[in-house]
């Protein structure tokens, strides 16, 4: 079986971070496994408190998972501050880690900052160019690309100079009152720009929408596709997620990850 993963924080109502991960991987066939970079006090309304792991901790997570069960992708996504990104980035390095796919988690679905302003820098400088691809949406990418996106030409421009500033692929994603949640990628397999149409779907509950897409990426990337194709299949899975209409908690509620299992295993009783 195919294995992946997740170096990210917790969300206690379980519809982002590593919960969200693990029930993306699980969902997408590959068998998930965890580094939790922070515990987060948060539900569809907002965050509350965050507690970071220290560098040491993030490091025997990381060892534990690397010298037992090798990954075959790996997903991150929030990490806080510049002790636990360079952790991060040494591990890769040393381990060699494969299908690195990079979430640049900046703000939380309700409006909270998840990263510090000098961890920004360690970010680009460190683990951008360690990522086969990262998934910024328009707000992390105009930070990382230092341009404002406003059109769907910004949005390919951006991708342009994130995949030529990092040295990896770029997908760009829409929405943001840009577009109907179409995604720019740009990459070496394709040498341009290749956009993945998307429709709107007319659901509030997003809590949760970045960390699975980029997990179903790197899940589909475990298991031998390409990355035009892991996008592709990420893309229908989280439309899939999003489509059930599960609405759950006071805010901006979680997806129906589950939604493709077999009723024999989710009707109530």
């Amino acid at each position: 079986m195919r294995k992946a993963l997740t170096i990210a924080g917790s969300d206690s109502c379980g519809g982002a971070g590593i919960q969200a991960d693990i029930k993306t991987m699980t969902m997408n066939g590959v068998y998930a496994m965890s580094a939790i970079t922070a515990l987060t006090a948060q539900n569809t309304t907002g965050v509350t408190g965050i507690l970071e792991a220290s560098p040491e901790f993030l490091r025997k997570q990381l060892d534990a998972v690397f010298e037992d069960i090798f990954p075959d992708a790996v997903k991150i996504g929030m990490v806080s501050s510049s002790e636990l990104i360079g952790v991060i980035a040494d591990c890769l390095t040393e381990y060699k880690a494969v299908n690195i796919v990079v979430d640049p988690v900046m703000v939380a679905t309700s409006g909270a900052r998840l990263i510090e302003d000098t961890a920004i820098d360690t970010l680009k400088a460190r683990l951008l160019p360690l990522a086969t691809v990262i998934t910024p949406n328009i707000p992390e990418a105009e930070i990382l690309a230092d341009m404002t996106i406003r059109t769907e030409a910004d949005m390919e421009k951006a991708a342009k100079t994130l995949f030529e500033r990092y040295g990896c692929a770029a997908l760009v994603k829409g929405g943001h009152s840009i577009n109907d949640a179409n995604d720019v990628l740009f990459c070496a397999e394709s040498g341009e720009a290749v956009w993945f149409m998307g429709r709107r779907i007319d659901n509030p509950n997003t809590h949760g929408t970045g960390c699975t897409l980029s997990s179903a990426i790197a899940s589909n990337l475990a298991k031998g596709c390409s990355l035009t194709e892991s996008v592709e299949r990420a893309k229908a899975y989280l439309s899939g997620a999003l489509g059930a209409m599960l609405d759950l908690g006071k805010g901006s509620g979680p997806l129906m990850h589950n939604y493709a299992l077999p009723e024999e295993f989710i009707r109530e009783v």
